[in-house]
């Protein structure tokens, strides 16, 4: 059985600098990790911006669970890259820029309510 595609997160903007290392080791002498974009968006819309997990997972097009899994491996890698003095390199992942999206697209935008029962020529419900 095929595994079902993955859909792209949504993200704000791609980070202006993609490289952070230790200072005054040289490149060649450090190891990297890789934050993808979509980890470094959760960390920003969580940490930086302070909003609530459901809010961030709206924000990016996936399920609560699915952000907690994706902050919860930024976490991870942003910690390993400061206790172990390695460069971390944002780049990657599967993801589209908010901005790329068609208006309207997104989780929750086709849920409209439709009113109930008949309503007369002159407008006032019967």
């Amino acid at each position: 059985m095929a595994a079902r595609p993955r859909k792209h997160r949504v993200v704000e903007r791609e980070p202006i600098h993609s490289v952070f290392k230790p200072a005054g080791v040289p490149n060649a002498a450090l190891d990297e990790i890789v934050l993808t974009v979509e980890q470094f968006e959760a960390i920003r819309l969580k940490d930086l911006e302070g909003l609530e997990q459901e809010a961030c997972a709206e924000l990016m097009h996936i399920s609560r669970p699915t952000f907690q899994r994706v902050l919860t491996r930024a976490r991870e890698s942003v910690a390993r890259a400061l206790v172990e003095g390695k460069a971390l390199r944002i780049e990657g992942g599967h993801y589209r820029l908010r901005q790329q999206l068609a208006p309207g697209c997104g989780r929750g935008h086709h849920r409209r309510r439709h009113r109930q029962g008949r309503w007369s020529h002159k407008g006032a419900r019967e």
